[in-house]
């Protein structure tokens, strides 16, 4: 604390209204466990028990797909999947294994309007982004569709990747990329109905496409399964001439780990 502050009676008024305030909103909404609502210490706080759940993803890892591997392989060493199918993306990097407390929140932030979750979503993928946030020159999320927009209210992708930019200091281009085709569910779907589903998709405005010419964006989603809606939102990004383009999202499905 610095001496003027210490010395100025309006500071330590202030400091102790807000204290006040805390206070009688943990009174009157309790600090609780984001995944199960037990009582915890601290808002936006996991307990114990739902944080042994978590399936952090931590290197070693493929350097592109972030695939975990089950020992380490040395500096720079890929997937057998990056190397027989690499991504139209450069690099893909996640918080957690969609279970557990991972797929609780994810569930909470998309289905039931817990859009509180995505500023603690966020500080976990600027962490698990591996550098690649602070070294970007833009986020984006991935787009709905303005019809199931209007449906859902909110876009949960756009939720996180906000708050990532606010977290962050980068710049947020929330309208760049947009979804011109209305596009049926991909939950259920296998992964070669998703990419059909996803197909031509995507699009960049104009206005975009000279925001995001040669720059290293980071495109964000809350959960990769297959990587169909990614990939088409990636080939819209380099087609608008987007130079590196690193997917980060907060869970990714159990298939193809090694």
């Amino acid at each position: 604390m610095r001496g003027e502050e210490a010395e100025n009676p309006g500071w330590r008024l202030g400091r102790g209204l807000r204290g006040l305030i805390t206070a009688a909103v943990d009174a009157v909404y309790p600090p609780v466990c984001t995944g199960c609502g037990r009582m915890v210490g601290q808002h936006r706080g996991v307990c114990p028990a739902c944080w042994a759940t978590l399936r952090l993803i931590e290197r070693p890892y493929c350097e592109v797909l972030g695939l975990p591997f089950s020992h380490d392989l040395g500096a720079g060493i890929l997937s057998a999947d990056a190397i027989a199918n690499p991504p139209v993306f450069d690099r893909l990097r996640s918080v957690a294994i969609h279970d557990g407390i991972a797929r609780s929140l994810v569930h909470g932030l998309k289905y039931r309007d817990r859009t509180d979750l995505a500023i603690m979503m966020a500080g976990w993928m600027v962490r698990a982004s591996d550098g690649t946030v602070e070294a970007c020159d833009a986020i984006l999320p991935v787009p709905l569709h303005a019809y199931r927009l209007w449906g859902r209210r909110f876009n949960q992708s756009a939720e996180l990747a906000r708050a990532i930019a606010r977290l962050s200091g980068k710049p947020y281009l929330a309208t760049a990329l947009i979804r011109t085709k209305r596009t049926a569910r991909q939950v259920g779907l296998g992964a070669q109905a998703r990419e059909n589903n996803v197909r031509g998709a995507f699009a960049v405005t104009e206005a975009g496409k000279t925001a995001l010419f040669g720059k290293r964006v980071v495109l964000v989603d809350d959960v990769y399964t297959t990587g169909a809606t990614v990939s088409a939102a990636t080939r819209a990004l380099k087609k608008a001439g987007a130079g590196d383009v690193t997917v980060l999202t907060f869970a990714r499905a159990m298939s193809g780990l090694i």
